[in-house]
């Protein structure tokens, strides 16, 4: 493979994340998660190290800019607050916006003991989402930010006649999820709308394309558009991210973004959500 290749690989697949409801999950060794994606142990370890690296980096130059450490100060979270990030393979990449809002958070407000945890799986739909909210619930979370739908607008080989999910059962399973939020929890709810693809690069991309990956922005939209349907807060980075700057945040896949781009989703979503009373 090359590095390009294996570098993608880090990025959007998690072993343990994928088989974390198997019984012998915990006992996942580093070369074992190494092994089932084909990379050599002492490899995968550095490449690991080295992402984490570039995610302390990220919150450094996030915090460097006018305004954001007071912006991190106006999040409405009390001390011990628990986030959940409920999303796919751009929530569960180890250089997510949700690692680097921990990294930001826990910089600006180290006393506050303020914890964010990714529940991201590759691949994931909403109706993958009904299944793990469980696990987001009995973690007591304040709030609970889902960044989840991009799969349901996916479509599979060269004519595809439908998507993973239909948008009206996109809109139900959204619902259902903030259903089972807001009765069983007092957590609230901060929806962050999935951003576009470059559908041209994900068609054609060497192993997206094995699998015959598709999807349509159009698509894409209409779950956009379910996230507004609740009266709760919205990040929309399905308008911020035009199609004119995805080149810039996105990865060669056309659907993944870079550090780069999960820099700047961080942003946008911290510049929301301080808003918010």
């Amino acid at each position: 493979m090359s590095e390009e290749q294996r570098h993608w690989l880090l990025k959007v697949f998690q072993p343990e994340r994928t088989v974390a409801s198997l019984p012998g999950a915990a006992s996942l060794t580093e070369e074992a998660r190494a092994a089932l994606l084909g990379l050599d142990p002492d490899y995968y370890s550095a490449e690991l190290a080295k992402l984490a690296r570039g995610v302390k980096a990220s919150a450094r130059m996030l915090l460097a800019e006018p305004d954001m450490g007071a912006m991190i100060d106006r999040l409405p979270l009390r001390k011990d607050a628990r986030i959940f990030a409920l999303g796919d393979s751009r929530t569960s990449d180890p250089q997510s916006w949700a690692v680097i809002l921990q990294e930001l958070i826990s910089a600006r407000r180290p006393d506050d003991n303020i914890t964010v945890v990714a529940s991201a799986v590759s691949g994931d739909t909403t109706t993958h989402g009904l299944v793990r909210i469980g696990e987001v619930l009995a973690g007591d979370p304040d709030w609970v930010l889902f960044f989840l739908g991009l799969n349901d607008a996916r479509t599979q080989g060269p004519k595809p006649t439908k998507t993973m999910v239909h948008h009206e059962e996109t809109a139900r399973n959204l619902a259902e999820l903030r259903s089972r939020v807001t009765s069983e929890t007092g957590a609230r709810c901060l929806w962050i709308t999935p951003v576009a693809v470059n559908e041209n690069q994900v068609s054609q991309h060497w192993a997206l394309s094995r699998f015959g990956v598709r999807f349509r922005n159009e698509d894409i939209a209409q779950v956009a558009t379910a996230m507004h349907g609740f009266g709760d807060p919205v990040v929309d980075l399905f308008q911020r991210f035009d199609a004119s700057s995805l080149n810039e945040w996105l990865m060669e896949d056309g659907l993944h973004f870079t550090q780069a781009g999960q820099q700047r989703i961080a942003l946008e979503i911290v510049r929301s959500w301080c808003e918010l009373r």
